[in-house]
């Protein structure tokens, strides 16, 4: 994004945000010894310190946080403009590199990603799924898709779902000979089938009563790491499994699973691709980014929110 002409002002946000010079020429794709000339340039022109530099650190000066919070809308703007203006002269081509949850895949693939290769033929698309949670600049992804609630609180991110629902199925033959539970609690006499967490550690199914919600260690014999062998675990009848709905809803509608426990199982946060906000937004993303929008009808891109992730719809 340094080639924008906004080279200076570029830098200082960069600084600002990383609070290190190496890591901001990083992002930048600049050397640091050119970032440090841009911002020494501009505090000689601007005739006040913007940062306090110690071997040890970086800190905005009083008079640095108050440049920093006057220029970052104006610099978004800019930057949109140049991006906006660039992509109507550019047909999306190339490769766009993805890194996601299974989970989350397998919930974005019919209803955006298979339309975005229809609608763009000259896109390409690498997705990689795996269950830990990645620097993915660091990694050399373009974007990220995960549950809304595990993107970084630095990324800008598009929701693609407000929730994702959560039911927890068995098949009818396993109900016939095991018994509907009528209560969570109830589930310490039946097999449950887990998700893994990324730490290895088997998750704990999620409910709510009265409008709380809370958390139960459930007994399973089967501990499994993706959604599909949970689902299929669950078909041949090997026991209940908690799951996104739209993991089984063609099983749902079949017959082949059912679900229990309808008003006890609360939905997770919804899925979001994610990308850095301080570098050039390619023109194939930028495509994928729109598909979101139409497909949602709204323009709901946003810095993320911190919270705490919900392992069990990946």
């Amino acid at each position: 994004m340094h080639k924008s002409g906004l080279v200076e002002l570029d830098a200082v946000l960069a600084v600002a945000r990383r609070r290190s010079f190496r890591a901001a020429a990083l992002d930048l794709d600049m050397a640091a010894s050119a970032v440090s000339q841009a911002i020494a340039g501009l505090e000689r022109r601007l005739g006040s310190r913007l940062f306090h530099r110690t071997t040890r650190s970086v800190a905005l000066t009083e008079a640095g946080r108050h440049f920093v919070q006057q220029i970052q809308p104006a610099v978004r703007q800019i930057r949109q403009a140049f991006i906006d203006t660039e992509s109507r002269h550019q047909a999306p081509s190339g490769t766009l590199r993805i890194n996601s949850s299974l989970g989350a895949a397998l919930m974005a693939f019919q209803p955006i990603l298979l339309e975005y290769l229809s609608r763009y033929p000259d896109m390409h698309l690498d997705i990689v799924t795996e269950g830990r949670k990645l620097d993915i600049v660091a990694e050399g992804y373009d974007a990220g898709l995960r549950d809304s609630a595990s993107v970084p609180q630095d990324m800008i991110r598009v929701a693609i779902d407000h929730e994702i629902p959560m039911v927890v199925v068995a098949s009818p033959t396993y109900l016939h000979a095991h018994g509907r539970p009528l209560a969570p609690e109830q589930l310490s006499t039946h097999n449950c089938i887990r998700a893994r967490m990324p730490d290895g550690a088997p998750s704990a199914w999620d409910f709510c009563k009265d409008g709380r919600a809370y958390r139960l260690e459930v007994p399973g014999r089967l501990t499994l790491d993706t959604p599909i062998l949970m689902r299929e675990a669950a078909r041949a009848g090997m026991g209940l499994a908690q799951l996104a709905r739209a993991h089984v809803a063609d099983d749902l509608a079949s017959g082949r699973l059912v679900a229990v426990l309808h008003d006890q199982v609360p939905a997770y946060p919804g899925l979001s691709l994610y990308y850095p906000g301080h570098r050039h937004v390619p023109a194939g993303l930028r495509a994928l980014v729109e598909l979101i929008h139409e497909r949602r009808g709204t323009n709901d891109s946003r810095p993320a929110a911190g919270d705490k992730s919900r392992p069990a719809s990946d």
